[in-house]
C-alpha cells in the first residue's frame, strides 16, 4: 500500500471512529492528512469506497491475528481463550478501530441495506466455527451468540474508557484495566465448560 493511501485511511478510520459514516466527511478527512480532498477522491473514488477500505484493513488484521492464533496454539480450547484475549489486547490498543467497528454496528441502518460486502463476516464466521468446534453440542446460532457476547463485554469495556476515567477517576479505571483481562479469562473459561 502507498503511504499515501496508508495515510488516507488512517486518517479515515480515526474521522469514521469520532463522527460515524454519516457525520465524517471527504473534506474533513482530507483536512486530517497532508493531502487535498481531490488527492483523496483521485485513490478512493467516494467515501463509501474509502469506508470499505478502512472495514477491509480491520477485517484483515483481525484474520491475520486468527491465523496466527491457530498456527501457535493447537489445542482448540486453549486457541478460542487466547483469540478472545488477543481481541481484548487490541481492542485495549486501538480503542479507535473499537469504536469504528461500534459505529459500524449502530449507525449504519441506512448503509446495510445497500452494503455490497461485509468485511467482518469471516471473522465471526471463522469465530463461530472456533466455538462449535470447542463445544461441539451447540448449534451455530448459539454458538455465535456465544461468540457476539465475548465480543461485547471487550468491546463495550474498551470504548468505554473516557467515560469510565470521568465516572471513577484514571486510578480506579487503571485498577480495572489491570484486573479486567483475569476476570475476562475466568468468563471465557466458565463459557466453555472449564
Amino acid at each position: 500500500m502507498s503511504d499515501t493511501r496508508h495515510l488516507f485511511i488512517t486518517a479515515a478510520a480515526k474521522a469514521f471512529a469520532e463522527k460515524g459514516f454519516y457525520g465524517a466527511s471527504i473534506a474533513s478527512i482530507a483536512a486530517e492528512s497532508p493531502f487535498t480532498k481531490q488527492a483523496l477522491l483521485h485513490h478512493f473514488g467516494n467515501k463509501e469506497k474509502l469506508y470499505a477500505e478502512v472495514l477491509k484493513g480491520i477485517s484483515d488484521r483481525l484474520m491475520a491475528n486468527l491465523q496466527d492464533i491457530q498456527r501457535d496454539y493447537p489445542d482448540t480450547r486453549q486457541r478460542l481463550e487466547q483469540t478472545f484475549l488477543s481481541f481484548y489486547r487490541q481492542a485495549v490498543g486501538n480503542r479507535d478501530e473499537m469504536a469504528l467497528l461500534m459505529r459500524e454496528l449502530l449507525d449504519n441502518k441506512r448503509r446495510a441495506e445497500s452494503a455490497q460486502a461485509w468485511y467482518l463476516k469471516p471473522f465471526l464466521d471463522e469465530l463461530t466455527q472456533m466455538v462449535m468446534t470447542v463445544l461441539p453440542a451447540y448449534s451455530r446460532a448459539r454458538a455465535f451468540t456465544l461468540a457476539y457476547q465475548m465480543l461485547g463485554a471487550i468491546h463495550y469495556f474498551a470504548v468505554s474508557e473516557p467515560t469510565l476515567v470521568q465516572i471513577f477517576g484514571r486510578e480506579e479505571y487503571e485498577e480495572v484495566l489491570r484486573g479486567y483481562e483475569d476476570e475476562l479469562r475466568d468468563l471465557i473459561r466458565a463459557r466453555l465448560g472449564d
